[in-house]
């Protein structure tokens, strides 16, 4: 869905507002006999579980329910002023989708005893980022978002925890896109996540006005296959020395960490070898 001003985010405060207001609708329209499950993905799941995302524009969600709640949601929509599609589960024909989502989510809420909402862990979440990979939405963000909560709330995700996942959700020989896996390799030996997140958004912010200006020109002209090449292009374009990416940084920063460790364990090596001989 294209961002638009006018168009009413989906925030931390009132997501359970209008999940709330689904589940009433949902139960006038078909009753008390049949139940309904949601499990929240992406941007709505991360705004239950965190609070370092402040919108999404829209909830992608695995929806098991009667054909009332196609109806419910719209309904839904029209009250509140939300963008149609404000719930949709079109993210199943994205990388990100596996079949596996329904059994690995967890219990989040109860509504008027017919919606039973779920989400999904971290360790999932970030497999699903990972999958994905997109530096023009909010993946490279969030996975360091995650990473940074967990690790605030003294609950610190492991590579093999995240291995795990993406194992789980999509096999064992799966492989995510390489710049999410160089992030990633990377991230977990970061020691400052609050301001790689606060600089990776501000890069995804810029990747997704260069496209939406790139859509303006050349409307019906951008697929999934040439967004990275029209990214790479519009900024060699510019005419300021361009910024080094967050991945290039943090590249950069071990670099030097391993430079300077080199360095003090060959100054240090006479200074052992005389202790020895000492001994």
């Amino acid at each position: 869905m294209s961002p638009d001003k006018r168009i009413i985010r989906i925030t931390h405060n009132n997501l359970n507002e209008y999940l709330k207001e689904l589940a009433k609708e949902f139960r006038r329209l078909n009753g008390t006999r049949t139940p309904a499950e949601i499990i929240l993905i992406g941007g709505a799941a991360i705004l239950a579980n965190y609070g370092f995302r402040d919108f999404t524009y829209d909830i992608d969600a695995i929806i098991v329910a009667s054909s009332a709640m196609k109806d419910a949601i719209a309904h839904v929509g029209d009250k509140y002023g939300l963008p149609r599609g404000w719930m949709n589960a079109d993210f199943k024909r994205t990388a990100s989708y596996s079949d596996k989502l329904f059994e690995v989510s967890v219990f989040y809420k109860t509504f008027s005893n017919i919606l039973t909402v779920r989400t999904v862990t971290a360790e999932y979440l970030l497999a699903m980022k990972l999958m994905s990979g997109r530096r023009y939405k909010n993946d490279l963000s969030d996975i360091i978002g995650v990473l940074w909560e967990q690790e605030k709330n003294g609950k610190p995700i492991s590579r093999e925890a995240i291995d795990g996942a993406v194992a789980l959700l999509y096999g064992s020989d799966a492989v995510i896109p390489k710049v999410s896996g160089e992030l990633l390799n990377t991230l977990l030996a970061a020691d400052d996540y609050e301001t790689l997140y606060r600089r990776t958004r501000d890069e995804e912010i810029e990747s997704r006005e260069i496209l939406n200006g790139f859509e303006r020109r050349y409307p019906g002209k951008l697929t999934g296959e040439n967004i990275e090449s029209v990214l790479r292009s519009a900024r060699r374009e510019k005419p300021d020395e361009p910024k080094k990416s967050t991945l290039a940084l943090l590249e950069e920063k071990k670099r030097l960490v391993n430079e300077a460790k080199q360095s003090a364990n060959w100054a240090d090596a006479p200074r052992r070898r005389d202790d020895r001989e000492l001994d």
